[in-house]
Order: structure tokens, then sequence, then C-alpha cells
């Protein structure tokens, strides 16, 4: 199975995603960006050497010089396409998928992923297989080793963050990477900020020793280790690093929608000024209700990446994200970034002399629920359908897949992007109303 979308494509590897449809994706992104140098890297699953090397060769072949990161956040890509002015980039990666998935990402010369018109003339150039004759002369590839070291640097010295507010806390913080391509990274931009770093699963194998997502159910190794240790916090990202979760000092896991609220509360805090957040439309209310306190509001995109960029741009936003744990940090680079995220939570924690979970404990309280239902036996658009009878005293968003809203809930069901799925977010002021929420359109749908 291969699933192509505004996020990439993902497909299994033993059955689908081969060396030479790697290589077909090369010749189509090739011919979709402009002259000039590539920039590439991947996670840290042992299947991304291959497919990395193949996208290479082919690359090279056409006439490319191109740039290898090696194993690196997916972030780190995105910057240093941005701060090189490239032609582009990729990332061979499937992100949360699990070990048996692989990817890409396609980066443009801005350093934002593809868009979705993009997207399609890229898949469009792939099913029709074109041939392109090797150039006269090949191109060139380099080794970068400093790609990571570049990106932490660039990260504590932006303007929202206080650098020496920071390192004078002397934060003790232990991080989990699932042994993935933030596994570097992580630990490196942690001793920047002044901390004492724990690291558990940062070994940078693929070996994903937890589940791949870092949602509170897997990440039991890491609150007990907070614990054990007194650590101020610990974090925790997905395969990839672009997507950040929180565990406060009492090793109570935050859940990811907070990791931008946290953000968006330390840059009010340090801008003093009124601005104006992106989300999309799955992301918790505990933002804008946030943003309402303090006098700023917040403008919603649908579901994916580069949605939640083009919406910042249009508005003129500063800081965006996603409930997913993603933050997206304008100054920066446009591109959900996890070494960015933990320096804004940190700078977060700096400000005030109290424990997270004081500072967390003050910020507007939801909470979600997440739930799925599989497609192969349901159409998508009867879904939807069948929602919209359920609900008829909700305020209706249709821009990706169908949101109903109320006061203080609201529930919203979109096809996944990367999963044969129907996603089903809802959430309310109580576990018991958006539990309620998802039962209700469960009952009607199945």
């Amino acid at each position: 199975m291969i699933i192509r979308s505004i996020s990439g494509v993902r497909g299994l590897i033993d059955s689908h995603l081969s060396s030479e449809k790697i290589k077909a994706y090369a010749r189509a992104f090739h011919t979709h960006i402009d002259q000039g140098l590539v920039f590439l890297g991947r996670d840290s699953r042992p299947s991304g050497e291959d497919l990395l090397n193949a996208f290479t060769e082919e690359l090279i072949r056409l006439g490319r010089d191109v740039i290898i990161c090696g194993i690196v956040p997916t972030p780190t890509v995105q910057f240093m396409v941005e701060k090189s002015e490239a032609a582009g980039g990729a990332i061979i990666t499937a992100s949360h998928n699990p070990i048996e998935w692989n990817g890409l990402k396609f980066v443009r010369s801005d350093g934002t992923f593809f868009n979705s018109k993009d997207c399609e003339d890229l898949f469009e150039c792939v099913d029709r297989n074109d041939a392109l004759e090797s150039a006269s002369e090949p191109g060139l590839f380099f080794p970068d080793q400093n790609s990571i070291l570049k990106h932490s640097i660039h990260t504590i010295e932006l303007s929202c963050i206080d650098l020496n507010a920071i390192r004078n806390r002397k934060f003790k913080v232990v991080i989990d990477a699932v042994n993935g391509a933030g596994s570097e990274a992580l630990p490196l931009l942690l001793t920047h900020l002044g901390c004492e770093v724990i690291s558990i699963h940062c070994e940078g194998n693929g070996e994903f020793k937890r589940g791949t997502e870092p949602l509170p159910e897997n990440l039991g190794e890491l609150r007990k280790t907070v614990i054990k240790n007194e650590a101020h916090v610990g974090f925790a990202v997905d395969p990839d690093a672009d997507r950040l979760a929180v565990v406060n000092e009492k090793g109570q896991a935050l859940g990811e929608e907070y990791t931008l609220v946290l953000a968006a509360e330390g840059y009010i805090k340090n801008k003093q000024s009124k601005e104006t957040f992106v989300t999309n439309l799955s992301t918790s209310l505990a933002l804008e209700k946030m943003a309402e306190l303090n006098n700023c509001t917040v403008e919603r995109s649908a579901v994916g990446e580069i949605n939640v960029v083009q919406k910042m741009i249009e508005v003129g936003s500063e800081l965006g994200g996603e409930g997913n744990g993603g933050v997206i940090l304008k100054e920066a680079h446009l591109g959900r970034d996890s070494l960015v995220g933990v320096a804004m939570v940190l700078n977060r924690m700096a400000q005030e002399n109290i424990p997270l979970s004081q500072i967390h404990a003050a910020l507007p309280q939801f909470y979600i629920v997440k739930d799925k239902i599989n497609l192969d036996a349901i159409e998508k658009d009867a879904v939807l359908e069948k929602a919209k009878s359920v609900f008829t005293d909700a305020e209706v968003n249709t821009i990706d897949g169908v949101k109903f809203t109320w006061e203080d809930s609201w529930i919203h069901l979109r096809s996944s992007n990367t999963e044969p799925i129907m996603r089903i977010y809802a959430e309310g002021s109580s576990i018991r109303i958006a539990q309620g929420l998802v039962d209700k359109i469960k009952k009607t749908i199945l």
C-alpha cells in the first residue's frame, strides 16, 4: 500500500516502496524544482539508508549536486534548505508510522513542504514514469556533518528565547527520542541550553522501543524516569522529530495539545503584544481560550502542516502549529520543529519560578478523545453525511472533512493523510463530554 497526500508519500517497505519506486519520485522531484542544490536527510529506520542512496543516485545521474545530512530531524532539512537558499530538499521518513513503513517528504526552496498543487503535479509525473536521460556530467554529493549543530545554534539564538534565563535555571531534563532522528539533535540542544540531560531511547538506531507517536500511553518509561531523577520536565518526540510531547515534574503527560499552548503563552509573555496564532481544525480550544485571555486571536486551517503554514503567511502570523505537538515559529523556519518546541517550553518555564505542573494547571483545561475507524468497508463520504444528520444544533465547518462546534466542545471527522482510516477527534471540558460525542457518532456510523 502507498498513501499519497500533502504529507508526502508513505508505503510498506516489503511490498510497495522499493528503490526503483523511490527513483521514480526522485525523477519527478528533479523536474519540479529549479536548478540548484538539494539537501537530503532521513530518519533512523533501517530501510532508510537504501532508499536514501537510491534517491541520491538518481539525482546525481540527472546532474544534481546533493548535500546529504544523514540521520537528522525533518525540520533540520527544512531549516538547511531555507537558510542555504537551496533548490529544495527531501526526507526519507514515515514520521509516526510503524517501522515496516517508510516514505518521502518534499521540501520547496523556501523550506516549506510541497503544497497540494505541488504534490498533485509530482504524483502525476510519477504515474507517467517519464524516462529522463542522464546528464552529460553527473552531479556531486557531499556529506554534511554540521546541520544539527547549525540548527541547534540557530534555535537558541531566536529572539523569543531568553537564553540566560533558561541557563540560569539549570533545568534537569529527560529526553526520549524513540531512537529516532532526534537522538543526537535534542540532547545537543538541551546541552546548549545549559540543562542537565538524561537521555532514554537516544541511540538513533531505528529500534522504536515504544509506540512511535509521543502519546501518553507510550510514555511510561519517560514518566518513570522523570520521577526517579526528580527532573523538572520530560520531552518526547516521534521518529522524525517534528512533534513534541511534554511530561511535567510529577511524571504526568500533559498531552500533545499543550505543547503549542505552552509555547504560545511564553511567546506572548516575551513579546507583550497582540498576536494572531494559527492552528488546524483538530487542535484544542485551550489555545483559543488562552489567546483570548491575553487579547490575542487564533485562526484555523485544514489539517496538515503546509495548510497551517499557508494560513500563517496569509494572515501574517509569527507562530502556529498543530495539536499533535507541532510548533511552527516563522523566525526559525516555516515548519513543525521539536527543537523550537523544546526551547519555547523551557523559555515558558524560566519565566516563573514555579513547577511546570502549576503553569499547566493555570491554563484553560480541555480534554481530547482521539479515535478512528477503518475505511476498508465504509465509504468516507457516506460517513460524513451521516454525521451531519446527528449534530443538527452545531456550527458546521467542511473545510477539511466535517467539524461540529459548540461553545466549549467540538467533534471533527476527517480522512487521514497518512493511513486508510477516518480520524475522529472530540474535545470538551471533561473526558465524559468528549467521549460522549465520539460514542454518539460511532454508534450512528457503525
